[in-house]
């Protein structure tokens, strides 16, 4: 009989190729993983593994998928089993992009520690992309994101639509102006986005054309605050969701709606057929609470 611990041993071995790196992420000294590596091999009779270089064989490249798979399945039958039995102790996580997390859900949060103390509340920063995979995978209980396409193994439910503005003040001027091809890279408009790799880039890309600038630069940065902060600053003009100039209060710089860029939801993903919990079912009312005490009036 194959110990769950060996594979779980196993699969964070493989993931970073390395004896030290895997013990220290399993909280294990380096000579247990070796040896539940060892305890592995001999009940499999077969060698799993290469070390010099690290590489797999062929049996524990089979045995690496049946192993995902099993833990996977593992993980997303207790987070079943603890919302079947309302859970008021355990672990709850969430994963949110920084901008959702901090606009909508501290209050929300607020509540949810106060009402369900027994539970380890966690909150994974990460872009939608990332919330989507960690949702899957169950390493988190429920996810925030932006414009998620509809698809197995996840169910996405709408919470608010989302529309886009621009925050600077000189954006008319821009788009009146007519520029040179050898105008100087310093002396073009500059756009202040998020990077590429996050959904929001993806979606504003094909509508920036609609902005009518005859030339322009990219300022990419981290966040939608750091958006803001460079644009109220002057560098440039930022293309953000209007929920997220709502709570800034003392913004100098002129705000332009921007009803030809396409709208896109706002919502969270669980996995199709994922039993909700009372206390995640009581989180996504506060939610819903508080995107309606936020709307613009």
């Amino acid at each position: 009989m194959l110990d769950l611990h060996w594979l779980k041993t196993f699969v964070t071995l493989v993931e970073y190729k390395h004896f030290g790196r895997a013990a220290a992420a399993l909280h294990m000294t380096q000579p247990n993983v070796s040896l539940h590596l060892k305890q592995l091999e001999q009940t499999t009779r077969v060698k799993l593994i290469e070390r010099n270089p690290f590489r797999l064989t062929q049996a524990g490249m089979r045995l690496l998928d049946t192993s995902q798979k099993t833990l996977q399945e593992l993980q997303i039958c207790q987070a079943d089993l603890n919302a079947m039995n309302d859970l008021c102790q355990g672990t709850l996580t969430i994963a949110a992009s920084d901008i959702i997390s901090r606009l909508l859900l501290i209050q929300p949060f607020q509540l949810f520690k106060k009402e369900f103390p027994g539970i380890d509340f966690s909150l994974l920063n990460t872009t939608s992309y990332q919330a989507s995979e960690l949702v899957i995978t169950a390493q988190a209980d429920l996810g925030f994101v932006i414009a998620q396409k509809e698809s197995q193994p996840l169910h996405f439910t709408e919470l608010q639509q989302i529309n886009w503005c621009a925050l600077g003040d000189n954006l008319e001027l821009w788009q009146q102006a007519s520029l040179p091809a050898d105008t100087p890279l310093a002396e073009q408009p500059t756009l202040i986005l998020l990077g590429h790799d996050t959904r929001t880039r993806e979606l504003l890309e094909p509508a920036l054309p609609s902005l009518n600038l005859p030339r322009y630069r990219i300022m990419e940065v981290g966040s939608v605050d750091a958006q803001i902060d460079w644009a109220e600053a002057g560098f440039g003009v930022a293309i953000v969701p209007e929920f997220s100039i709502y709570t800034k209060a003392g913004l100098r710089s002129k705000i332009t709606p921007l009803p030809q860029f396409p709208s896109t939801s706002l919502g969270y993903i669980v996995r199709q057929n994922q039993i909700l919990s009372k206390a995640i079912k009581q989180l996504l009312h506060w939610v819903n609470q508080e995107i309606i005490r936020s709307a613009r009036p």
